[in-house]
């Protein structure tokens, strides 16, 4: 199964956090922030978006972000903010060659989540994360213990604690959560502009319709009880936007565990397969092909598979990448008539 993003070594706790917030404070004093990113308005007047059930205020554009998981970290990379991000870390895969060179230049906290003490070296003035286990006393402290100590944050809308708070899960939502972050750091014309982009793609992928007449099973992790794509998450807007028909679409959320039973009932044409540093495309691939029953499904006798990376299958600024990915795929695919 996908694991549930760990949340990294308990530190010390509200004490720490404190010290999060003088050191904030010192840094300001004390040394230079980086420059704004060209853009910027640099205006000083207050700015707020609603995230999660929270107001979140800035004063002004933000100068020292540091981004807590890779969906926020590419959020940020595709609107041109890494001369203001004073650190990053927890990827799932590999960034994208077209953001390698911004990516190299922000400091890499910590492999997965940093400790307090690397949070406070960094002096951040906004922390950004995709799912709300970031925000723990193991990792950053609540977002009510940070705005309390002035610093404030954002996360992803698609991993809000709350439930209720969660969007459905639209392209939409997605270029939601792009803007919002847009505005709060005075660039909403970036977001605009990959907005424009994404929409184009988009009706160019419906156009083409690489996969239509193809069943296609999302296989993201776990070969006991397979997780897979459902009907309301990421696969689903990908599977969507290309023409193809999901084989558990039926099925509510965004991801689900199924049985190798109906995956065998459902009988794919293709298989598009999550590849993440916890869990490869490859490895899956050599299960499915090396198993006596599952070797014997369409898609596995005719090779019929897709890699994507983990970041590309979830809600965020990557997605349309991913339907890149799986028309291009699906279309090479495609069984002969």
């Amino acid at each position: 199964m996908r694991p549930v993003h760990p949340t990294g070594p308990t530190r010390v706790g509200r004490a720490v956090a404190a010290l999060l917030f003088v050191g904030v404070l010192g840094g300001c004093a004390g040394a230079p922030a980086p420059a704004a990113s060209g853009g910027a308005t640099g205006s000083a007047a207050p700015v707020s978006v609603d995230n999660c059930g929270t107001t979140v205020t800035v004063g002004a554009p933000p100068e020292r972000l540091v981004t807590l998981n890779q969906g926020a970290t590419e959020v940020a990379l595709a609107l041109g903010l890494e001369s203001r991000m004073a650190g990053t870390a927890y990827l799932d895969d590999s960034v994208p060659e077209k953001w390698k060179a911004a990516y190299d230049s922000v400091p890499v906290l910590s492999k997965k989540y940093p400790t307090k003490e690397n949070l406070l070296a960094a002096r951040p003035d906004f922390l950004y994360a995709s799912y709300s286990s970031a925000f723990t006393d193991k990792v950053a402290g609540t977002r009510e213990e940070l705005r309390g100590q002035g610093v404030p944050s954002y996360l992803s809308p698609f991993g809000c604690s709350d439930k209720s708070q969660v969007p459905p899960t639209t392209w939409h939502a997605a270029w939601g959560e792009l803007n919002d972050v847009a505005k709060v750091f005075g660039v909403p014309e970036r977001a605009a502009a990959i907005q424009r982009q994404q929409e184009q793609q988009l009706a160019q992928f419906t156009a083409t319709a690489a996969g239509k007449g193809l069943k296609v099973l999302w296989f993201d992790s776990d070969t006991k009880t397979p997780f897979v794509g459902a009907g309301q998450g990421g696969p689903q807007l990908v599977l969507d936007a290309v023409g193809a028909r999901n084989v558990f679409g039926d099925l509510p959320g965004s991801w689900q565990n199924v049985s190798w039973e109906k995956v065998v009932a459902a009988d794919p044409d293709a298989i598009v397969v999550a590849d993440a540093d916890w869990d490869t495309a490859q490895s899956k691939i050599d299960y499915l092909e090396n198993d006596p029953v599952l070797s014997k499904l369409t898609a596995v006798q005719r090779k019929a598979f897709v890699t994507v990376p983990f970041s590309e299958s979830t809600p965020g600024v990557l997605l349309a990448d991913g339907a890149a990915r799986v028309s291009d795929g699906l279309g090479r695919l495609h069984p002969a008539s």
